[in-house]
């Protein structure tokens, strides 16, 4: 690491330690030339995701638009903030671990409504409404339907 005083190469750490939610090191250095002092961080470089848009156009992955889909299907539901936040963190994690460059939308819908179904069932409607795009009121008994079809086997099965 070149010191961003002097420009010399030969620098070493002083101290480590997590940072960002041990997301990221934090790494205090000293120059050897200079004798001056800076911080540098260090975070895993994760490989960019595109995703492919139904009309198959291609956008940069955008963590905010997940959150932002979510929140709305949360609206005036009990649905603490940092649920939310694990739920986004989870299909995030679940989209980097594919190791595809590329992801449909679809694939990402399907996350999101596996962990608002079992967080909020109303929220899961509302976003599956959007996402599935209902056209009436029979699609949303279908769905409705599933829901109390899949709460009679848990509890036959508990």
């Amino acid at each position: 690491m070149k010191c961003p005083y002097c420009n010399a190469e030969d620098t070493r750490v002083i101290d480590s330690r997590p940072a960002d939610d041990n997301t990221a090191i934090r790494r205090r250095r000293q120059c050897e030339s200079c004798g001056k002092r800076f911080t540098t961080f260090e975070k895993l470089e994760t490989t960019p995701i595109l995703i492919v848009k139904k009309d198959q156009s291609r956008v940069p992955y955008d963590r905010s638009k997940i959150e932002a889909g979510i929140i709305r299907s949360c609206h005036k539901r009990p649905v603490p903030r940092d649920t939310i936040t694990r739920m986004v963190d989870e299909v995030e994690n679940a989209l980097f671990a594919s190791g595809e460059n590329e992801l449909s939308t679809e694939v990402i819908g399907e996350l999101v409504m596996e962990k608002l179904k079992e967080v909020d069932q109303v929220a899961y409607v509302r976003f599956a409404s959007v996402y599935r795009e209902f056209k009436d009121i029979n699609t949303f008994v279908e769905e409705i339907g599933k829901l109390l079809r899949g709460r009679e086997m848990q509890t036959e099965e508990g």
